[in-house]
């Protein structure tokens, strides 16, 4: 990582998990292997912040730790890379692994439990489909009628238009987020 830290993939430890290495490799890995349209890739970094919206619009009043579970729900990703599901099924579950350690590692570094309740994890997964409803019909080219049939999602999206920030922005402001869910 760029921080310094060498992150063992096979045994992710929490100390060598850096919330600016997070924040880098999010705000530079692309949703829709980058098929978007704009100027920049719409980047896991934002797409993490609009799961947090979401979730805490959908939940006021939400624990503030479970809001930071909602942001770094792909955090792996720094790391992992964000393949689309068809390719993770192909893939299967040595790479599912791989991802499950290394959330594990991030949550205890942010002061979460290992494992998220499953509540927690049915809602963040909620609001995961909306975001990538929305940014399906506002950014990838598909319409409303596809997120079924296509797609496999079965949430309505948000109403709403994204833009997609450059990676430096998107960088600033998930640490902004981050830090201030820690504060």
């Amino acid at each position: 990582m760029l921080s310094g830290r060498r992150l063992d993939l096979a045994d992710p430890s929490p100390v060598d998990i850096e919330p600016e290495d997070i924040a880098l490799g999010l705000a530079r890995q692309h949703r829709w292997n980058g098929q978007t349209r704009g100027a920049f890739g719409f980047s896991v970094a934002q797409h993490s912040i609009l799961v947090r919206d979401i979730m805490a619009g959908a939940h006021p009043g939400l624990d503030r730790r479970w809001q930071l579970a909602a942001l770094l729900h792909d955090a792996p990703e720094f790391v992992c890379h964000d393949l689309i599901t068809p390719l993770k099924n192909l893939v299967g579950d040595v790479f599912r692994d791989v991802e499950n350690n290394l959330l594990r590692a991030i949550h205890l570094r942010f002061g979460l439990p290992a494992v998220v309740p499953v509540p927690v994890r049915k809602a963040i997964k909620t609001a995961d489909k909306v975001a990538a409803a929305t940014e399906a019909i506002s950014l990838a080219g598909f319409t409303r009628e596809e997120l079924g049939p296509v797609l496999g999602i079965t949430v309505p999206p948000l109403d709403q238009e994204i833009e997609a920030w450059a990676s430096d922005i998107a960088c600033e402001r998930f640490l902004a987020e981050l830090y201030g869910l820690l504060d």
